[in-house]
Formats: structure tokens, C-alpha cells, sequence
């Protein structure tokens, strides 16, 4: 089987530098590559052929919007095409949206674009969570670490603050300690509760240049703050996203969930396997999945292992982990 492409420079782009791009898929797919100038002849067993023919058109497609082809990328394109595990293993899977003829990783109505850049998701259960947020007023994300649900979620209300149907950005985070104490911390309030919110600064950095992202903190469109200061508030014609979910208490969740207001979005982002709330101590995360089950304009999406986008090292702890929270 051979794959012939129109623009060299592009090609290039695809194979990589030092055909980088082309071993990884490789490595991914049991099968060999040889490339001579636009083409690239493929060879192995007839299904991981015709995926690595696949995956080299969706890279090529990428490479012409103007995009440089990374490894992620590479990996995001097999996870697209096949639903595959970092570590080889493949399994089918379905479009990300009903009226979606294939769940693929360039589809149009899945970019979700920013001032700094276009996000596409890199796996199935992305696909799902970015469609999701497209079409809920309110999305649970829960899974491991790793698999880009508050990255995404961050990207989503940029996107809809630039384009004008939210006013403001609020991300909240619960300040539970992780077993170390904030009390001996040095500074005040804002010093000792930014370190929790670092993951939330990083995803904006990625999406706006620094000025914008400090200049709309300054006035107040954009809004990081702990959950406590949620409390007694009506959030309208906002975009509002709590991470670390897990650790919220029933309570607390139920706090959270009623300050939805007017033209609001919502989003839930958690990991229940990791709580740090004292032993004993309901997670917020797991009562509000369990009791919002069936509610319309709800949505959840679940993510496991294979939706890791971090170091495929990743992905094996999390699968070696399971479900276990180590209690």
C-alpha cells in the first residue's frame, strides 16, 4: 500500500523531523513505513495498514491547516481513529456525536479555538467531554489525571468569552490540603491559595497571551478563586469551572451547583480516586453523580486510562492504579 501526498514541504511536516513521526506510528501499529520523497509506502497486515493510511491522512489534513505535527499529535490521531491505548492495544469506537460519520480527530464542530491556538481533543472520551460542552449548560468531567479535563474546560470558556456569549470566566478549585498544611505557607490569603490554583493560570497562559490573561484578572472578567468565595453568589452570564471536584464535600458541591445563573455554563472536573478529604468524609463529586443522574441539560462524561494525553507512562500508573484511592 502506498500513501502519496501533494505537498513535499507538508509531507514533511507529517514524517518529522529525523521521520520521528513515522516511527511512532510505527512502534504504535506493528507495521513499517518507507518513505521516498511525497510518498510513503506502508507494509503489514492488512487493518494496521489501512490505519496507518489513515492516521497519515488526518496528520496531512492537520499539517495543511497550518499546524506543526508533534508526537501528541501522532498519538492523538491513533486514539481518534481506533480508541487505542498507548501501550498497542486497539478497540472500535464510536463518533463523538450522533449526526458524526466518523470520529475524527479534524472534525470541524470539535475545535474549540483561542486567542493562542485551535484545541482539538486527542481521544475518544475528548471528543465526547468537547461535544458535551458544547451542547450542555452543565458537564461533569471525571477521570484520572492526565486526560485534559480541565485544559478543555478552560479552553471552552476562553472560546466563548472571546466570541462574546459569556461576559466572564470564573474558575474556582476547593482548598483542600493534598497532606501538607497551608497554615505555615508565608504571604497572605492570595500567596498561600495560588500554588492550588497554578493548573488554572497554565491553561490560560496556553490559550491568551500573558497581558490579556493578567489585564482581564485585573478587572475582573476572568476570576480564580477558592470555593469558599463561591458562597452566596449568583453567577450570570458567566463561564464557571471547578476542578479538583473530588474534593469537595456534599455540601459544599450543592453550594456550588445552585449559584447557576442566567446565560451560565458549568463545568465539574474531578478525579474520584484521588480525594483528599478527611477519611470518613462523602465526596461532594460522588454525591452529585449519584443524585444528577438523568437530569436534562446534564451531561457526564466519563474518562479512563486510555484518554491519558500526558507521558504514556501515565497511563499505565493509572491503570495499574484502577479504581484503588489507597484507602
Amino acid at each position: 500500500m502506498v500513501v502519496e501526498f501533494e505537498d513535499n514541504r507538508l509531507a514533511a511536516i507529517v514524517f518529522g523531523q529525523h521521520d520521528h513521526n513515522l516511527a511512532r506510528i510505527e512502534q504504535k501499529l506493528g507495521v513499517t513505513l518507507i518513505n521516498r520523497g511525497n510518498r510513503v509506502a506502508i507494509e503489514g497486515g492488512a487493518d494496521n495498514s489501512e490505519m496507518a493510511k489513515r492516521v497519515l491522512g488526518d496528520l496531512y489534513d492537520l499539517a495543511k491547516k497550518g499546524h506543526e505535527i508533534a508526537v501528541g499529535d501522532v498519538d492523538g490521531v491513533l486514539r481518534m481513529n481506533e480508541g487505542t491505548v498507548l501501550s498497542g492495544e486497539a478497540t472500535p469506537t464510536k463518533p463523538a456525536t450522533a449526526d458524526s460519520k466518523k470520529a475524527g480527530f479534524l472534525t470541524e464542530q470539535l475545535k474549540i479555538t483561542t486567542r493562542n491556538c485551535v484545541v482539538v481533543p486527542r481521544s475518544p472520551g475528548q471528543a465526547d467531554y468537547v461535544a458535551k460542552l458544547k451542547n450542555n449548560l452543565m458537564v461533569f468531567g471525571v477521570g484520572p489525571a492526565g486526560t485534559g479535563k480541565t485544559y478543555l474546560a478552560v479552553a471552552m470558556a476562553v472560546s466563548r468569552m472571546l466570541a462574546g456569549e459569556v461576559d466572564r470566566i470564573i474558575l474556582s478549585r476547593p482548598a483542600v490540603e493534598a497532606g501538607e498544611s497551608l497554615g505555615f505557607l508565608p504571604g497572605d490569603l492570595k500567596d498561600k491559595v495560588d500554588p492550588y490554583m497554578r493548573p488554572l493560570y497554565d491553561a490560560l497562559y496556553d490559550m491568551m497571551p500573558a497581558e490579556q490573561v493578567e489585564k482581564r484578572i485585573a478587572s475582573g472578567q476572568i476570576e480564580i478563586a477558592p470555593l469558599a468565595y463561591m458562597r452566596g453568589r449568583t453567577l450570570s452570564n458567566a463561564f464557571i469551572i471547578l476542578d479538583e471536584a473530588q474534593n469537595t464535600t456534599s455540601m459544599q458541591m450543592k453550594m456550588f451547583l445552585t449559584r447557576f445563573g442566567e446565560n451560565a455554563r458549568m463545568v465539574v472536573c474531578g478525579d474520584p480516586s484521588q480525594v483528599d478529604l478527611p477519611r470518613g468524609t462523602r465526596s461532594g463529586l460522588r454525591h452529585a453523580l449519584d443524585i444528577l443522574r438523568g437530569v436534562d441539560n446534564i451531561a457526564v462524561t466519563r474518562f479512563n486510562h486510555r484518554d491519558v494525553v500526558r507521558h504514556p507512562l501515565v497511563a499505565k500508573i493509572v491503570d495499574a492504579y484502577g479504581d484503588d484511592d489507597g484507602r
